[in-house]
């Protein structure tokens, strides 16, 4: 019996039907190199291996290794490692061309690891990621609405985020508080002229105090004062607060500095 560590969020899914849709929502077809982010106890990797070409999968806790490598899966590498420590070059010398992301990722993990895939890799296609639900519901929130921030616009910037399922908590061993979802981003190409990591510290300046004005929240920005800002968004109305603005006004803005 596997000792569920807290610490790396561990909560296992074994129902096939569940895992075989997440691949199909993933869709992952022979021609297919995938990366997985926490194997776990390998349920996802088994299936993911008889869709794909080829796996590696990423797991951090070393006490599942006997256990993973007991599958006996042929085109799965696994690489006991945290993934998030990883380097990008390192974890993408694994693939030959473009790859696909699928992960079951625990929540303290899951910002952090979509913003190192989405910002650093040139090489991704696609993630289909099984989160939190109230996580999936901020990555595709529109603006106006009390989900939107950071994590929605940076999300929509470099792809296209769709839930594709919910996934209720009873699914899971040891079962969590919460429900999940699975989320799908295509990565896209629409912004290729805009410096990502820039934008990035631009929309963390726009809401670095959600319930303040936008006004506000850029002052000191590239050191221009609030009156500077006011002349160059002039055609905005910044006395609205963050949350009020797309991610197509965002970007204009971005392009008046």
């Amino acid at each position: 019996m596997h000792n569920f560590k807290k610490k790396f969020g561990q909560n296992f899914i074994s129902d096939t039907n569940l895992l075989k849709a997440i691949v199909a929502d993933g869709e992952i077809c022979s021609e297919d190199e995938v990366l997985e982010i926490g194997a776990g106890a390998g349920a996802l990797t088994k299936q993911l291996s008889l869709f794909a070409k080829k796996v590696v999968a990423y797991e951090i806790d070393k006490e599942l290794e006997n256990q993973l490598k007991a599958l006996d899966l042929k085109n799965v590498k696994f690489i006991f490692k945290d993934a998030l420590k990883e380097p990008i070059e390192k974890i993408e010398e694994n693939f030959e061309n473009k790859y696909k992301l699928v992960a079951n990722l625990p929540y303290y993990i899951t910002s952090p690891l979509i913003f190192k895939f989405l910002e650093q890799s040139s090489k991704i296609e696609s993630l289909t990621i099984m989160v939190q639900k109230e996580v999936a519901e901020r990555i595709t929130a529109k603006n106006g609405s009390k989900d939107y921030g950071i994590l929605s616009i940076m999300c929509n910037f470099y792809c296209q985020p769709k839930i594709t399922r919910i996934v209720g908590k009873q699914m899971f061993y040891p079962m969590p508080k919460v429900d999940s979802a699975v989320v799908t981003m295509k990565k896209k190409n629409n912004f290729a002229n805009v410096d990502g990591k820039e934008f990035f510290n631009f929309i963390k300046k726009c809401f670095s105090m959600r319930r303040k004005t936008l006004a506000n929240n850029l002052q000191g920005y590239k050191n221009l004062s609030k009156n500077e800002i006011a002349i160059k968004l002039k055609d905005f109305d910044i006395g609205k607060r963050p949350e009020d603005f797309s991610l197509e006004e965002f970007l204009l803005m971005f392009k008046q500095f």
